[in-house]
Order: structure tokens, then sequence, then C-alpha cells
């Protein structure tokens, strides 16, 4: 089962991940998608740590995701991305070859992988158009890449006050 799980900023999206991982009983490999590029920006990460049970796995992969979901994926494991928005801005900022290749590799690996996936990613496509040409790319991007999983995962999940409401739901 491959679960798409959005919604805004502290919307409990994360939270329901982890519910998630902690109610299939199967070993849970966490993948951690930032970077601590400031110290607000390690705060937060050592939040989400501190949160983790101590017998999940986590790997912090900010670029090659694809890579790292076939590495880790089975049949009897449940793996948490946690978040493609972060993994987003991170390839943007590395180049076009580098986001268009990992996108692709993403959306191509996804279908084939076992076991129970949930993908966390932000909708940050509900506010107005930025003015800034580097945010509305990011905006679009997102955009896309969310109608693409869509497509292809068996749950999809809009996360708003902690509470999920299910968008898609094939068994």
């Amino acid at each position: 089962m491959h679960i798409l799980i959005l919604g805004g900023a502290r919307s409990g999206k994360s939270r329901y991940a982890e519910n998630l991982g902690l109610e299939s009983g199967l070993e849970t490999v966490y993948i951690a998608t930032a970077w601590a590029g400031d110290e607000e920006m390690a705060e937060r990460i050592a939040l989400h740590r501190e949160r983790r049970p101590t017998n999940w796995a986590t790997v912090e992969e900010p670029f090659a995701l694809a890579g790292a979901l076939q590495a880790h994926a089975g049949p009897h494991r449940c793996l948490i991305v946690d978040c493609l928005t972060l993994w987003l801005s991170n390839l943007l900022e590395n180049g076009e070859e580098s986001f268009r290749r990992e996108r692709a590799a993403l959306l191509e690996i996804l279908p084939r992988l076992p076991g129970l996936l949930c993908l966390v990613s932000n909708e940050v496509g509900l506010g107005v158009v930025p003015i800034n040409p580097l945010a509305r790319r990011f905006v679009d991007e997102a955009g896309w890449l969310h109608q693409d999983l869509a497509g292809i995962c068996q749950r999809v999940v809009w996360i708003a006050a902690g509470l999920p409401q299910i968008l898609k739901d094939v068994q």
C-alpha cells in the first residue's frame, strides 16, 4: 500500500504517518529528506527525531530518494518519507539535471516498491501566487509532483488540524 499524505504546515501529517507505521506492526524505516542548514531547522529535525520510536531506523537522504526507497523497501517493512517538499526544494537548489533525474527516478520506482510506503508532503498551492520566480516554480513543481503521486498511490489523505480526510482509497 502506497499512501500520499498531504496537508499544510503543522497540520499533523508527520504524526499521522508515524501512527500508520506504529499501527502496522511492521519494521519501520524513516527516510528524512531535511538537512540542517540553520539553527531553527536543526531544532525542527531534533524534535522529529525525539518523537520517533527508538527501534525505527532513520535514513537521511536529501537528494537520492528513489535509491533510498529501493534499498530499504521490503514486503514486511513500512517506509515513511518526510517530507517530499523538502526533498523537492533540495533538488531545485541542486540544479536542473539533478531535479529532472531524481524526480523521474522516484516516479519510475514507486509502483514496484513492496510494503507500506507513507509519503508526507506539504500542500503549498493554496495561497497566493508567489512574486518570486523560484517560489512560483517550487509551488508549480510541488503541485505537479502531487498530481503524479496521487495517480500512483492507492490512498491519498488530506490532513487539516490533525484530522485525516481520505481523498482516494483504492485497495
